[in-house]
């Protein structure tokens, strides 16, 4: 896993993260596919840091809006200026509003859920992507079937994750007209795959 922000100094005997604690979150815990998260992050560290990051999900409605609306406030709150965040969908959604259990989920750990509508995801916003950052497996495959020239910036979010682990589920699942509990544990495993991302920023 990638340690550090570039430019960022880890202060000495403590956390690379101190402004991302987990006490007090909530969260339940998460893992990550190892096999996935090694090969994919080590390709992100031979990259330049990114300007532009894209998440993707199917409809633009719980999980990319949730990712991106997290990664500006923790962005912020390590004190970086970029890069920039931006979501879309796999599915056209004609701009509909955010799902309200996705934007509870944010307020509820303190986040803004803003005036968030539905994008689909276009040709031109995968070139302006540096990354594109997808929740699940068939939306990876999905993208690059769309665009085939995009195989270097898209990979898995959750391949960031800062749990680690072998052998669990690569995917953040979709929680869409499930319980809160769902919205919750999708939040937590993009939460900590954030968390890992801003390490490799």
């Amino acid at each position: 896993m990638c340690q550090s922000i570039r430019g960022r100094r880890r202060p000495p005997g403590g956390k690379a993260f101190p402004w991302l604690s987990r006490q007090g979150m909530g969260f339940a815990p998460c893992v990550c596919d190892a096999s996935t998260s090694g090969r994919e992050t080590e390709s992100v560290m031979t990259k330049p840091a990114p300007k532009m990051i894209l998440f993707v999900c199917s409809g633009n409605l719980c999980r990319s809006f949730m990712a991106e609306q997290a990664f500006r406030k923790l962005a912020r709150q390590a004190g970086l200026s970029g890069p920039e965040a931006a979501s879309a969908g796999l599915l056209d959604l004609g701009g509909a509003e955010a799902d309200p259990q996705a934007a509870a989920a944010l307020r509820e750990k303190g986040m803004e859920a803003g005036r968030h509508r539905s994008r689909a995801l276009t040709a031109d916003m995968v070139e302006r992507a540096d990354w594109v950052l997808v929740m699940e497996e068939a939306q990876r495959d999905e993208v690059l079937r769309r665009h085939p020239g995009s195989a270097g910036k898209v990979r898995l979010l959750k391949s960031f994750s800062a749990q680690g682990g072998g052998g669990a589920d690569p995917d953040i699942r979709d929680p869409y007209g499930k319980t809160p509990y769902h919205y919750r544990t999708c939040f937590a495993e993009i939460y900590f795959s954030l968390e890992g991302l801003l390490r490799c920023i």
